[in-house]
């Protein structure tokens, strides 16, 4: 595995950046709606191109970039009409390397080609949940999906939880693990990094008082001696929260572990 050494200093693509508004969990109503946000620093987000529908046409890599808005690092495209667009950036691909979005693209690391015509055995990535939506699973840094099998219409893929399940087969991904895959080992180090990051302290149930949080209250250090609860007092660990007839259940061969 090759590992990526990004430079200290290295400015994004003007055109294919935009501020990324701060809300610090809060909603319309200036209410805190997502509990433990805010502080975070100034960010652009970097457009990515999901979908890569810039279609039979060669690019090649320019660059590798740290993305502050994901775990992933990310790469800068330039296509033969000039247009530069970023992708996930795939583990092994290097700067140089030319890459393609085509049916009838090489099954190499960084190409882009449906489902159907992926061998059995491949890892993939950046996976569409149903034609032209854009890849929208296995995006997260080290994660990658592998070809179990073809069914008719149907691709069945295993998923990095270990989840089975079925993807239309005209469905679109890429060739290859999202990179980066040390970022599991990277340590935080101090709290004032998380602020930085736009994480806000966590306080203990047990050390807060009985109207706002169920575990709170009590003489000392004493816990109220019940299951683990929400601070709205829904049960914290077990309770399944999926939805039973949600639509994509009928994909779901086999549930994750």
């Amino acid at each position: 595995m090759v590992k990526i050494v990004l430079p200290k200093t290295q400015n994004p693509e003007k055109k294919l950046t935009s501020i990324l508004k701060k809300h610090s969990g809060r909603d319309s109503t200036g209410s805190v709606s997502v509990r433990h946000q805010g502080g975070r620093q100034k960010r652009y987000y970097r457009h990515v191109d999901f979908k890569r529908d810039k279609r039979d046409m060669i690019a090649k890599i320019e660059t590798i970039e740290y993305d502050p808005n994901r775990n992933a690092h990310i790469a800068l495209a330039a296509y033969k009409d000039g247009e530069k667009r970023y992708i996930l950036h795939p583990a092994d691909l290097k700067i140089g390397d030319s890459i393609i979005a085509s049916e009838k693209a090489d099954v190499k690391i960084g190409n882009s080609l449906p489902l159907k015509n992926i061998p059995v055995g491949i890892e993939v990535h950046n996976i569409e949940i149903y034609p032209g939506k854009g890849g929208a699973m296995v995006r997260g840094a080290g994660t990658f999906a592998s070809v179990v099998a073809k069914e008719g219409a149907y691709v069945n893929i295993k998923l990095s939880s270990g989840e089975l399940r079925k993807f239309q087969d005209n469905c679109w991904a890429t060739v290859g693990r999202v990179g980066n895959i040390e970022h599991k080992y990277e340590k935080i180090g101090k709290a004032g990094r998380n602020i930085l990051m736009g994480i806000r302290p966590t306080v203990r149930g047990t050390a807060q008082n009985p109207r706002s949080h169920p575990h709170g209250g009590g003489e000392g250090r004493s816990g109220e001696g019940m299951h683990p609860k929400t601070p709205w007092g829904k049960p914290a660990r077990g309770k399944k929260t999926r939805t039973k007839n949600k639509w994509s259940n009928k994909f779901i061969i086999k549930r994750r572990k």
